[in-house]
């Protein structure tokens, strides 16, 4: 629990959960060492949403976490009319902690007439009346520049890294491999500080869809045990083909790790058959059940409670989030 002052700049921190992450919130509030705050979330049978306050928020400094995975416009909605709530109701300060952000991949228009959809999100989170942000392992770093609002989008792989070095202890000539090229540059930053060898998937997006094919691996694999890195899992496909391209050319043992377990269609079930030692996620979206069960003792679930119990805690304060690492 953390040791609280009064040196507040903002008000007390008030938590608010929507119904998308609740087990993570709920750590959340144990970590900083306060209760969620009561509110009523309901549903009329037309699926218009109610949300209602179960206290006063006037000058307080108010946090609505709220991951917008599956169902997706459901989770979206919420936090919308729950930031908005918060605003009518006179909140000081009302920051938008989202662990995972929807549409991140409609981030340019890549082909004729097409929309920017994390633009209008992010245009749609402010409108509601939200001051700030906290995000987690953005799909590309430019979105920060979709809101006029200030904001923290923090990385999960800073904690990756720590459980990495612990398992590299027993890792055979381990090389870090990027399974897409636009994860390249955060892929180098992380062999770099595992000081590791780097390789990458070359793979090519075969329509509008999620289906990719793995092409080629630039780096060497042969003999080594590999750890697969990226920012997500949706169906599977991409990274069970790294996974089979990486074993056909000669690897050990496969380490994959990724932040965020989307987990669309069969891509747990793709998962569990491929040849894989360990998967390493995070909590950032809630992993149902039946998917942990199928995976067994190979998923790995990191908590990002801390990082972002943290990141709450020192924006209350006004203290530098950089300096959480060294940054």
């Amino acid at each position: 629990m953390l040791n609280h002052r009064h040196d507040l700049m903002y008000g007390d921190i008030k938590l608010f959960s929507g119904t998308s992450c609740e087990p993570l919130a709920q750590k959340i509030a144990d970590y900083i060492g306060i209760p969620l705050c009561e509110r009523k979330i309901i549903e009329f049978a037309n699926e218009n949403l109610f949300v209602q306050l179960g206290g006063s928020v006037r000058g307080q400094d108010c946090y609505v976490i709220q991951t917008t995975s599956r169902p997706v416009h459901r989770n979206l909605m919420e936090l919308l009319i729950l930031i908005q709530t918060l605003k009518l109701d006179s909140a000081a300060r009302i920051t938008a902690v989202v662990p995972y952000f929807c549409y991140a991949r409609s981030d340019k228009k890549d082909q004729p007439r097409v929309p920017i959809t994390a633009k209008l999100v992010a245009d749609m989170i402010e409108v509601a009346g939200a001051d700030r942000y906290i995000l987690v392992d953005l799909h590309a770093g430019q979105i920060q520049g979709f809101f006029n609002i200030p904001g923290d989008a923090l990385t999960a792989y800073h904690q990756m890294i720590l459980n990495l070095r612990d398992l590299k202890k027993n890792m055979i000539n381990p090389v870090v491999v990027s399974t897409d090229l636009g994860f390249a540059k955060r892929a180098r930053n992380i062999a770099a500080k595992l000081e590791t060898p780097l390789a990458f998937i070359e793979k090519r997006r075969t329509g509008n869809d999620s289906s990719t094919e793995a092409l080629t691996v630039i780096g060497e694999v042969e003999n080594r045990d590999v750890i697969l890195v990226d920012d997500e899992i949706d169906t599977g496909s991409s990274m069970v083909n790294a996974i089979n391209l990486c074993k056909k050319l000669g690897a050990r043992d496969i380490y994959v790790n990724f932040v965020h377990p989307v987990f669309s269609a069969n891509a747990v079930q793709r998962l569990a058959d491929a040849p894989a030692k360990l998967y390493i996620t995070t909590d950032t979206i809630p992993i149902p059940q039946e998917s942990i069960d199928l995976l067994g003792d190979r998923l790995m679930i990191l908590s990002v409670s801390q990082l972002l119990g943290e990141v709450i805690h020192r924006a209350n304060r006004g203290v530098s989030v950089g300096s959480m690492f060294n940054e």
